[in-house]
């Protein structure tokens, strides 16, 4: 079996990354003045794919440095941070030299099995004597808040398709794979920045050793929206309210996603307004549960928010219904991430001024924001008083 693209071609080197040139200066600044740094640690942050870890992995092999990689999903408690991350911040490097630390997929840190984790990997970052090197996809997430007054926050914005286009040209050269230049152009473009995704998609359909742009066709979506589309058919094909709560456990979606692909399609399958009524009645009681989720930590209202999205909506209906229905896509996960990750961005910086004016979060984000976003415009001196990374001044200054 052929080794796959996304590990074959990881970029070895910082020249090998495309797309992220001020990131990797903020990066190899941070790592080769460390012992200087206020921070203790870099938070690199960006969608699935945009290339954190292999940036972490290219800038350890550039400097010589020895990388000690731990990920979030193997040490999920306080304990198992103190054993594996603790011991390699102290220790000496194996080699003698230098070393990076680098803790992979933060977002994994979450839940009751995670209790003290995040507290304890803060305590240790201020002591630690190596840089070190933490990844996740959206750090404005509260159970952060903390964490982040003691790491420069550095994002890889999505790359450009350019930048998708110019690795794929390279592979398909280094493969001898034959190409379309409109088919590549295509595929670059359907990867929206994600260059694990498209090197996938590229291995695919480049099999033959030749991609034109009807192989683009028969690639459809990848396995996620596939899982999706049968995690549909099972709620809204059937009567059987198990096999509708199994949607959730097929597709590799979060509930809040699913329950939007779910309202999203709920009208293209129910032609009966009777059973259309009885279905959004049920997302709009498991859309309540969701709301005591987030505002209170009710998380055994869960099974709530599930029995109502599916088992719900599959009873709905008074009798199946026949024929083929084309799903789409939900317009509004997109929309609704940016939002959120606005929202939360907002929250974290009004949390930190908040704090140093002695305020609420809201009287802050209200009335405080808008006047230290004229302050930082005119000096960045200000966003040192209060702690700000240069990411959180720079995004205050354009957004608010």
């Amino acid at each position: 079996m052929s080794k796959p693209f996304t590990e074959k071609y990881r970029p070895k080197t910082l020249s090998d990354i495309q797309g992220h040139d001020t990131a990797i200066a903020q990066v190899r600044r941070f790592v080769e003045t460390y012992s200087s740094q206020k921070k203790r640690g870099l938070l690199l942050h960006g969608a699935p794919g945009s290339g954190k870890t292999s940036l972490a992995h290219a800038i350890a092999t550039e400097l010589g440095l020895e990388l000690v990689e731990v990920n979030a999903s193997d040490v999920r408690n306080k304990e198992g941070i103190i054993t594996r991350v603790g011991a390699a911040m102290k220790q000496q490097s194996l080699f003698g030299g230098g070393k990076i630390i680098l803790f992979d997929e933060m977002d994994g840190l979450s839940g009751t099995k995670d209790r003290g984790g995040i507290a304890a990997l803060t305590d240790l970052l201020k002591e630690s004597k190596y840089p070190v090197l933490l990844t996740a996809n959206d750090p404005w997430d509260s159970k952060f808040s903390t964490l982040r007054k003691y790491v420069e926050i550095v994002e890889l914005k999505t790359l450009a398709y350019t930048s998708v286009l110019a690795v794929l040209k390279d592979v398909c050269e280094k493969e001898g794979i034959m190409y379309s230049e409109v088919a590549l152009k295509q595929l670059a473009r359907r990867a929206g920045g994600d260059l694990r995704g498209a090197l996938t998609d590229l291995q695919t359909i480049g099999a033959d050793k030749l991609i034109e742009e009807d192989d683009l066709q028969s690639l459809g979506e990848r396995h996620q929206t596939e899982s999706t589309f049968n995690a549909l058919n099972r709620v809204f094909k059937g009567k059987d309210p198990l096999l509708a709560k199994q949607a959730v456990d097929a597709v590799d979606e979060n509930i809040d996603e699913l329950l939007m692909w779910i309202d999203e399609n709920t009208p293209r399958e129910y032609t009966k307004p009777e059973d259309l009524v009885r279905a959004f009645d049920h997302l709009s009681q498991a859309d309540v549960y969701r709301g005591r989720i987030r505002r209170w930590q009710h998380w055994r209202f869960l099974v709530y928010v599930i029995d109502h999205m599916t088992a719900g909506v599959a009873l709905a209906k008074e009798d199946k219904y026949s024929g083929f229905t084309k799903y789409q896509r939900t317009t509004r996960l997109l929309s609704y991430w940016r939002a959120s990750s606005t929202k939360k961005k907002k929250d974290a910086i009004a949390q930190r001024v908040g704090e140093e004016t002695h305020t609420s979060i809201n009287d802050a984000r209200n009335n405080t924001l808008p006047f230290l976003a004229r302050m930082i415009k005119k000096d960045k001196k200000y966003a040192e008083v209060f702690e700000l990374s240069s990411d959180e001044a720079e995004w205050l200054v354009k957004k608010i």
